[in-house]
């Protein structure tokens, strides 16, 4: 389990920059335009119930991620980044020569959509084979890999996300604050977990604990998971 370094090192922002993150599996993500939409759900409103309620999505989806999108397009109007791809503008804005503003909102916006396709309904079980074949060669066990996963997403300090992650031929788990990405660092996300408050808190209180657990053991999305892996 690792924390990402605040700052983008030299050669982590090439390889950023220059795979453009491959748009992963997202669908719309890598699409240039003077207005980005929001992606739509992959699943109804109540679909990931009672793991997660209908009304926490529609606060979290709705609301929450809509004003990340909403801001974005108003901070990007009638500059260099309006026509730029998602993942260009996250790059691009990232460190302390970018934008914080244009970053976080950008940033915002790709960790929810990666968000809500990292899970499904009737979700966690046994990963599909090629993927588990990776995690137990990196964590040497599927289960060594979700107690890391859990771990990083319970103890990760205020907002932030958990990751899996894929780092050239490894599969790692690393967590992130606020708003950061993976991208910016060179690795290639494979799936994630929302530990901002708003994922949790109207189901499950302060009991961050328990949302991860449901979250892990009932809609992770491997199969998501393994379509995000490069050869």
């Amino acid at each position: 389990m690792t924390d990402l370094p605040a700052e983008l090192n030299r050669r982590g922002f090439l390889l950023a920059a220059a795979a453009g993150a491959a748009a992963l599996a997202l669908p719309g993500l890598a699409h240039a335009s003077s207005a980005h939409t929001l992606p739509p759900l992959p699943y109804a409103d109540n679909a990931l119930e009672p793991v997660i309620s209908a009304r926490t999505i529609g606060f979290h989806y709705g609301k929450h991620h809509k004003a990340y999108l909403d801001n974005l397009n108003k901070l990007i109007a009638g500059r260099d980044y309006a026509d730029l791809p998602l993942e260009d503008i996250i790059t691009r804005s990232f460190g302390p020569a970018g934008d914080t503003a244009v970053f976080n909102n950008a940033a915002q916006l790709w960790n929810h959509t990666f968000y809500w396709r990292s899970m499904r309904a009737k979700g966690g079980g046994v990963p599909p084979q090629g993927l588990r074949e990776r995690i137990e060669t990196s964590f040497g066990s599927v289960d060594a890999c979700r107690q890391q996963l859990a771990g990083a997403a319970i103890s990760q300090f205020g907002s932030g996300w958990a990751w899996l992650v894929q780092d050239g031929d490894k599969l790692r788990v690393v967590k992130t604050g606020n708003a950061d990405n993976p991208i910016t660092s060179g690795l290639t996300p494979l799936l994630n977990v929302d530990v901002w408050e708003h994922a949790y808190y109207l189901d499950y209180q302060n009991r961050r604990a328990d949302y991860v657990n449901a979250v892990l053991d009932k809609l992770i999305d491997w199969e998501f998971a393994q379509r995000n892996l490069k050869a």
